[in-house]
């Protein structure tokens, strides 16, 4: 039907880049786009999106290093970023992956100095957008003096859990239970993410992430 250019197919012009940094701005905010551009909340996002550019990154680029402040917060439209921690003898311990409609920036506040020890790399291809952190959190500030702490807060308690719960999985749990529930609440991760990422993730070294592998496609 799309060779024959049948009459059928309605065609829509796309939505604007502009659209759809809105929409994750509100997402993130959990602010309902339904307002008029003079409402409150819709010039809030409007402030906020004023930060933001687009940019398209490769695989393993390093956005955030060590020994660096944390420069930039991110909001994924598309790809995987892993967070991590690299030992100086070159061992990787994956803290977290953050997907589509995630927003990333330095939570804690060593990592906004030259203490930091968090890297922020991509995985897969990446298309996010990108703010200025200072001023990102200026302008949340600007609107509300209780506004940042509260936006801050969400995330610092949602990955401090993950974190946590990951570290108590990991000192309670066998491997091959652990990999299961990877399996279960993470498939798409397991789809996209490399091997050696989800093992050091995981907790195992990489030929235990294969064994487990095996292991589980057997049954």
């Amino acid at each position: 039907m799309l060779g024959e250019n049948n009459p059928d197919i309605v065609e829509q012009d796309a939505a604007p880049e502009s659209a759809a940094l809105l929409h994750g701005l509100s997402r993130v905010f959990g602010i309902r786009l339904a307002g008029h551009e003079n409402d409150p909340d819709a010039r809030f996002l409007a402030d906020l999106a004023c930060l933001f550019h687009l940019r398209r990154v490769d695989p393993e680029t390093a956005l955030e290093k060590h020994d660096k402040p944390w420069a930039n917060v991110y909001l994924i439209q598309y790809g995987i970023l892993r967070l991590f921690r690299e030992a100086p003898s070159g061992k990787v311990s994956v803290h977290h992956f953050f997907s589509e409609g995630d927003m990333v920036w330095p939570v804690f506040g060593r990592t906004r100095t030259v203490r930091n020890t968090l890297c922020l790399t991509t995985v897969t291809p990446v298309t996010t957008w990108v703010a200025d952190f200072s001023a990102f959190r200026s302008a949340i500030q600007s609107h509300g003096e209780g506004l940042w702490p509260q936006f801050a807060l969400a995330l610092t308690e949602e990955i401090a859990e993950l974190t946590s719960m990951r570290e108590f999985r990991k000192h309670t749990m066998p491997a091959r239970d652990r990999y299961r529930l990877l399996l279960e609440e993470y498939p798409e991760l397991v789809k996209r993410v490399p091997d050696n990422q989800l093992a050091s993730w995981l907790g195992v070294v990489p030929a235990t992430f294969s064994r487990l592998k095996t292991g589980a496609a057997r049954t």
